[in-house]
């Protein structure tokens, strides 16, 4: 049986328009750079997700301002299909920590002209449709 899976991302900008990647740990594209986020809970809707995941990895509260665009992260190979929303969003309060180091190594602030690599394919998407 093949399964589409739903994930979700923010894209969370600062006062300066750097961009906060996380460096992850896990499969696939462990030690890529990318957009916190996860997986979508049956029956929870997509802004939540992504409000609860940037509290459990970042320990921050964020504003959604917006859908940026939709991933399809498709591997035939996998076979494995992720369908992933990324919101643009800012954070309201809090300063990011890691709070799952089994899930995420670092993270920090990077402008959209010096992102770090390698990036994973939701982040390359996410920034081409931020226009950087």
């Amino acid at each position: 049986m093949t399964i589409i899976r739903v994930g979700c991302g923010a894209f969370i900008t600062d006062d300066q328009g750097h961009l906060l990647l996380v460096k992850r740990r896990r499969n696939p594209e462990a030690d890529h750079w990318g957009l916190p986020g996860g997986k979508v809970d049956f029956l929870e809707p997509v802004p939540d997700t992504i409000r609860r995941e940037i509290a459990e990895e970042l320990g921050v509260t964020i504003e959604l301002t917006g859908l940026l665009c939709v991933v399809d992260q498709i591997d035939p190979a996998g076979p494995s299909h992720w369908v992933n929303p990324v919101h643009r969003a800012r954070i309201v309060s809090g300063e990011p920590r890691v709070m799952e180091p089994d899930a995420m190594s670092d993270w920090g602030w990077f402008p959209l002209d010096a992102l770090p690599s390698p990036l994973t394919i939701s982040t390359r998407t996410a920034v081409a449709a931020a226009g950087g």
